[in-house]
């Protein structure tokens, strides 16, 4: 992901101040964008901070965020322009955020208040010439999910059957731990740090019932030692950490690069309707900050960032006040049957996309998740 440019900060904040009235209205005008009746005139921004919690503090829904500051898709990818220090300021005349600090600096200053007794704020940015954006407010908390931006992994049926594997255990042991050194043979192609990998749970569109995907199982992480000097010698690897047994016939791929976590919760683009598949770690219900997948991916236009709510799947059930049917048969014999509504329970951030599957961290749930319930647009 970009870095993003001072001169970006600036044209964001001058494109988040050109877009007031707009972003003011939208937000007015849409009852799921309505600010808490007890928000805040203003918050100032600590280290710890994420926009989800910031948001929260002003908002009923904190997925509407770029819509009360207006900003673009740009500026979605890239929210590098808001760092502890600064002040978030409720306009309510405007039924806006703005962003800013205090023109004389002090609490009490009324010579900086501007129409409605509001300060007067100065949308400039503060000159950073490095690490611009390593000190940025995160969108969640980055801890959260950062085990699972390189998995799990979602794989096609034979996709990794060409991946380097481990063929030998130090002394034979049947699973290998911290330490312990893994012959390998297969194309490292230069590689030194590899994630260990074993295929593959089958994930089932809840939908069709038909396997849309493969999700290996992370195992832990192991470092080249030696090289293989001839075509027919193992390569020699150090495990450096272990979070599920690893053991012959286990995969490796590269250790990706960390990617930017800072990007913005935010609705996609068009109705997205989704099951969850899944609840990572083979359990059966999912809580907060746990992970889920859904079968729906970027094919559907999902991305870092975009938020679902979460609904318990409506079941159908026989109408028994029917009185043209007796209660005591099925639908093939006439009975009627009704599908109770999705009942809206909580949200979902959706943090890793693959072309048919995405994953999402779970959000300020009233219940608990469970596999078959529905992800959806924010209505």
């Amino acid at each position: 992901m970009k870095k993003f440019s001072t001169a970006a900060l600036v044209l964001a904040l001058a494109s988040a101040s050109g877009s007031a009235a707009a972003a003011g209205e939208e937000a007015m005008n849409n009852p799921r964008c309505a600010f808490l009746p007890n928000a805040p005139d203003q918050h100032t921004v600590v280290r710890g901070d994420t926009l989800w919690g910031i948001s929260g503090r002003f908002l009923q829904h904190p997925w509407c965020w770029p819509q009360v500051w207006g900003m673009n898709k740009e500026e979605i990818r890239n929210p590098h322009w808001i760092y502890p220090g600064q002040v978030v300021y409720f306009d309510r005349a405007a039924g806006r955020l703005r962003l800013g600090s205090r023109v004389g600096g002090g609490a009490s200053d009324s010579a900086g208040a501007g129409a409605g007794g509001l300060p007067t704020v100065r949308l400039s940015p503060q000159l950073r010439t490095e690490g611009l954006g390593e000190q940025a407010v995160p969108a969640i908390p980055s801890n959260v999910i950062e085990p699972f931006l390189s998995q799990p992994l979602v794989v096609g049926e034979d996709e990794l059957n060409d991946a380097p594997r481990i063929v030998a255990t130090q002394e034979a042991r049947v699973m290998l731990g911290k330490d312990d050194k893994a012959y390998v043979r297969g194309d490292i192609q230069s590689g030194t740090s590899f994630q260990v990998f074993r295929p593959g749970t089958p994930l089932r569109d809840p939908d069709t019932n038909t396997v849309i995907g493969y999700e290996a199982a992370y195992l832990g992480t192991i470092k080249l030692e030696r090289a293989a000097r001839a075509p027919d010698e193992a390569h020699v690897f150090n495990v450096v950490n272990v979070k599920q047994e690893m053991g012959v016939g286990d995969r490796l791929l590269p250790v990706p690069p960390t990617p930017m976590l800072n990007y913005v919760p935010h609705p996609p683009e068009q109705q997205v309707s989704a099951r969850v598949m899944s609840v990572y770690g083979g359990v059966s219900q999912a809580g907060q900050n746990q992970i889920v997948a859904i079968n729906r991916g970027r094919n559907e236009g999902l991305n870092l960032g975009t938020v679902l709510e979460l609904y318990r799947y409506g079941s159908t059930v026989v109408d028994r006040t029917d009185k043209k049917s007796f209660w005591s048969m099925g639908p093939l014999f006439g009975q009627k049957t009704v599908k109770l509504p999705d009942m809206q329970y909580g949200s979902l951030f959706i943090f890793r996309v693959f072309d048919k599957i995405a994953y999402g961290l779970v959000m300020q749930v009233t219940e608990p998740v469970q596999v078959g319930d529905v992800a959806r647009s924010p209505e």
